[in-house]
């Protein structure tokens, strides 16, 4: 076996395998040796097939399956042994690989072509400025902040006169033009009716100051120009309600409206388990330092961006463009050449900075641990059980969660890649300054709009 690499130019290159029958002869007699055991023939005791006729049948899809796969190993095999470092994948070229007769020839010619990773340095100083913006905590955050608990634990309780954000339950009838019960007419019972999509407002307000059993008289499509919401109303298909108007009469049998949670120990268990705070003053800290952790991590992702596009404007190095487009091509295979050359600006930024990273990585020596990774998805889990409203999991169902996502390999790599660049991240603010602003939520909202 012999195996050589020509460079084309700093960023291109063709490695080029020979192999002769004595570099894979033994590998196809022994796999050939194990299909005559397993053979089943019509004719032949199991065993007993002549290692001829399994030859003859199966000997070259062996051949081609072991040269490929010694080809491959070796490959990958030659690349880390000489520290080769590549984009992509190792690439075929057609033209030549085609045209092997494996049927045939012995001696046997394989080519690829390389796409090179450029050598760069990373030129970043202190003299590089970047602005970390301190989002200033207000009083509406806070409210805002309140309230969502207070309405996330709610409920709907009966109510007496109906007002317009109340829900409305009971049985609606078609009526003729003298306000008549149409005999065996559309009709629905236990129907419900939410007063505030009305779209009509004299008929919405007709439904506002009510109370159960009281009767309302409406036109039906005047309320609801929707068919679909006409066709919930009535509990129709909505292919039925296509050309459903007139007048109905709606019967009220409860009222139901929606009632916050009250501010007080109660609600304190429900939000964070029982005990562990008990006061108003205790819950608008922790409301604070939830409020704090949400914008820092908005913060730290404008800060993010904002060092990625100055790493990405200060270090400038060329990529093996036409390889990475026929790479693309290759492994995309519904893709299309135009579709790739239309993404091809965000796929070229996106290696760019994933260079930039790994170079920051290698130069600083960062490394990920099993323990980071475990602590980085119990945060994920700590934060997506909260967004469910699972505030009270304990510790070890948190850890046993992170455990089992971790056990799954795109979620893992996820999470390492997470890790790293919050690393990377860490790092490039030592590299460069970092000078601190404080804006409103409103004055950052509009960053993002430039």
């Amino acid at each position: 076996m012999d195996i050589s690499r020509e460079n084309r130019d700093d960023l291109n290159a063709v490695i080029t395998i020979r192999l002769g029958k004595a570099d894979y002869e033994g590998k196809v007699e022994t796999v050939l040796k194990d299909y005559r055991k397993k053979a089943n023939i019509k004719g032949f005791r199991p065993g007993m097939v002549p290692i001829g006729l399994i030859r003859k049948m199966y000997g070259t899809a062996v051949k081609v399956d072991e040269i490929n796969k010694m080809v491959s190993e070796n490959v990958h095999k030659y690349l880390t042994d000489e520290k080769i470092e590549i984009l992509g994948d190792p690439l075929p070229i057609i033209d030549q690989n085609e045209k092997i007769d494996f049927e045939n020839s012995d001696d046997l010619t394989f080519s690829f072509e390389l796409g090179l990773a450029p050598v760069f340095e990373l030129d970043l100083s202190k003299n590089n400025k970047v602005t970390y913006h301190e989002i200033i905590i207000d009083d509406k955050m806070k409210n805002d902040y309140v309230s969502s608990y207070t309405r996330r634990y709610g409920e709907f309780r009966n109510a007496g006169i109906s007002e317009e954000k109340d829900i409305l339950k009971g049985k609606i009838e078609a009526i003729n033009e003298t306000g008549e019960v149409i005999p065996d007419g559309i009709s629905a019972e236990e129907t419900t009716l939410a007063v505030d999509i009305i779209k009509d407002e004299e008929i919405k307000k007709t439904f506002i100051g009510k109370k159960e059993n009281d009767l309302i008289d409406f036109d039906i499509r005047k309320a609801f120009p929707n068919t679909a919401e006409i066709a919930g109303l009535v509990k129709k298909e909505t292919k039925d309600c296509e050309n459903l108007d007139g007048n109905f009469r709606f019967t009220i049998k409860e009222i139901s409206r929606f009632f916050p949670a009250e501010e007080g120990p109660d609600l304190y268990d429900r939000i964070y388990g029982e005990g562990v705070i008990s006061t108003s003053e205790e819950f608008m800290k922790k409301i604070e330092e939830e409020i704090s952790a949400n914008l820092s991590r908005e913060s730290n992702y404008k800060l993010m961006q904002d060092i990625r596009r100055l790493a990405l404007e200060k270090t400038e190095f060329p990529l093996p463009e036409e390889f990475l487009k026929k790479w693309l091509l290759r492994v995309n295979e519904k893709t299309t050449s135009e579709e790739i050359e239309k993404e091809f600006d965000k796929f070229r930024e996106d290696l760019k900075w994933q260079l930039i990273k790994n170079k920051v990585a290698k130069n600083a020596g960062i490394k990920l641990t099993e323990e980071e990774l475990v602590k980085e998805a119990e945060n994920i889990t700590r934060f997506q059980f909260r967004q469910y409203g699972l505030y009270y999991a304990n510790d070890e169902q948190i850890t046993n969660y992170a455990k089992e996502t971790l056990k799954r390999e795109d979620d893992a790599k996820r999470i390492a890649d997470k890790i790293l660049e919050d690393k990377v991240l860490e790092n490039l603010k030592e590299t460069v300054k970092v000078e601190n602003k404080s804006l409103t939520v409103e004055e950052f909202n509009k960053l993002f709009e430039k």
